[in-house]
């Protein structure tokens, strides 16, 4: 099992680094993890996906709201929200094989987004099991690289995954 926790932080020098080493010291094992920009200046967002067995999200949560630099915390997992994952996977692909490729991702709503001689690029945007299930197809053609951004998430609607006050900042 594992949940999805989200957290607002400070756009700081050594901020992941400290959340990092909370979850080394907490024996928490970390799934993924993706930081970026937000629409508010200064802020990141961290979304962190948290192998939760034997682990229990509310400790996360509460060892990450001990961290100075953090605004705030949410677990998404079991909340309406929207995850997502990007995956860019070159295959080997002569040219009499990149329309099989092409067919593949636009089943998957997929593209590719490079070609070279021997290879082509494929971009796959979506939830784990939708990239899991392309890789898989596209295994036997011989996967040259793989590269994967990690969950996103957001919550859906009106629903914010905010819980503070902009002048908090």
């Amino acid at each position: 099992m594992e949940n999805t926790i989200v957290a607002l932080v400070e756009d700081k020098p050594g901020v992941l680094n400290r959340v990092a080493s909370l979850f080394r010291r907490r024996n928490f094992n970390i799934k993924s993890l993706n930081v970026g920009r937000t629409e508010t200046e200064n802020v990141s967002r961290m979304t962190i996906v948290v192998d939760s067995e034997g682990v229990d999200a509310r400790k996360v949560e509460a060892n990450l709201y001990k961290l100075v630099n953090v605004i705030d915390v949410q677990d998404v997992t079991n909340q309406p929200a929207v995850h997502r994952d990007l995956a860019l996977v070159k295959v080997s692909a002569k040219p009499e094989q990149r329309g099989e490729v092409a067919s593949l991702a636009s089943i998957f709503r997929g593209k590719i987004v490079d070609v070279a001689p021997d290879s082509v690029i494929v971009e796959i945007t979506g939830t784990e099991d939708k990239i899991e299930s392309l890789i898989e197809l596209l295994r036997p053609l011989g996967i040259l690289e793989m590269v994967r951004t990690g969950n996103v998430a957001m919550m859906r609607g009106d629903m914010s995954g905010k819980r503070y006050a902009p002048s908090q900042q």
